[in-house]
Formats: structure tokens, sequence, C-alpha cells
């Protein structure tokens, strides 16, 4: 499958209705989807690996990840109603996953890569290291979605739990008006695709 395809696909996966403020539910679109599962694949992180789609939404990375040939793909999501959409997608593209309905900090699974895209931490303060101190836990190689400012705070962290920040693929991601707070219909955020290793020399 080529990239364009994967996009493709990844576009006709259904949706996460009426998107919750306190989780900070903003769908991952299907180009910067396929960016970042590319990256992935390319780097081996991807084909043959049992992979774990961490605050999965609608599932869209972990879908992403079984078109590219991973082993086994594992989705995680503490909302009943993405962990539903999730389902329905899976059965749409006639894939088979294992998903769970639980807080992150409560799958155990280890696996060999983590994808993810966490809160920005906008609503909550740091809501995405929690993500990333979980996906720590579980794997020694990490793809995860934030806003590009937050590469200090992410290399700081990574470097205090053993891990490198070795390297970040930048994008411009569009949001659309989903909540009250929001003022214009649509706004443009800079992110990063952050990839995080265990730094095994130490």
């Amino acid at each position: 499958m080529k990239k364009t395809e994967l996009e493709l696909e990844l576009s006709k996966l259904k949706l996460v209705e009426n998107p919750k403020v306190f989780l900070e539910q903003y769908g991952t679109h299907a180009d910067i989807a396929a960016e970042a599962l590319w990256l992935a694949y390319i780097s081996g992180d991807i084909e043959n690996k049992v992979v774990v789609d961490l605050g999965c939404g609608n599932g869209i990375l972990g879908i992403g990840a079984l078109l590219l040939n991973a082993k086994k793909v594992y989705f995680v999501d503490i909302d009943k109603d993405s962990i539903n959409v999730c389902k329905e997608n899976l059965k749409m593209m006639e894939l088979d996953g294992e998903v769970f309905l639980k807080d992150v900090n409560l799958f155990d699974k280890k696996v060999d890569t983590v994808l993810q895209n966490p809160p920005f931490g906008v609503q909550v303060e740091h809501a995405d290291k929690r993500f990333l101190e979980r996906a720590m836990v579980l794997s020694n190689v990490i793809y995860s979605i934030h806003k590009i400012e937050s590469e200090k705070f992410i290399k700081k962290l990574s470097r205090d739990r053993g891990f490198v920040l070795e390297g970040v693929k930048s994008f411009r991601m569009k949001l659309k008006k989903t909540q009250k707070f929001h003022t214009s219909d649509s706004y443009s955020v800079k992110v990063g695709c952050f990839r995080i290793i265990k730094n095994l020399k130490i």
C-alpha cells in the first residue's frame, strides 16, 4: 500500500460525533495520520509488530497500522462513544483488533510500538504527560502527536525517563469549530509527530 492509498482509506472512517471538551477530543486528520503512520512504517515499527493506539478515538492510527500489516493492534480509550465508533470502523474495514474501554494507565500489555494523538493539555495542563509516561512503560518505541511547542517538555521528559527524542516531523493541523469556546470556524495549529525511543546505551 502506498501512502496516498493509506490516506484515502483512512479518510473513509467514521468520526466521533459531539467531541467532549474535557477529553480534548480532536479527530486526527487522515493526511496527518497517514504521514505519521508512514514514518513509523518506513522505520520498521509497524509491519509484523504488536501496536497499541492509546486514546484511540475513532481508531484511525491503529486501523492504519493494520492496513500496513501490523501483527496485532490494541485500541484503548476511556470514552464509550469513541470505542463504539472505533468498533464500527474496524467492522467497516473488515479488520480485527482488540478494543479496550479503559483509562490508558490501566492498560498493561507490552507492545513493540505505541501510536497516540493525546490531549494537547489545553483544558487540563500536561494531560499529554500521562499518555507519554504510560507509553514509556509499555514500549521502547513511541510515535506521539503534540503541539510543536511541546518539544522542549517532551525532550526533558524523555531524558528523565531514559528515552531519547529521536526526531520530529511537523505538520499544520486544521481544527474545525467543535466546542463552544472556539471563536473561529476553523484555525490552524502547528503540530509534530514525535518519535521517542528507549535509550539503550544507559
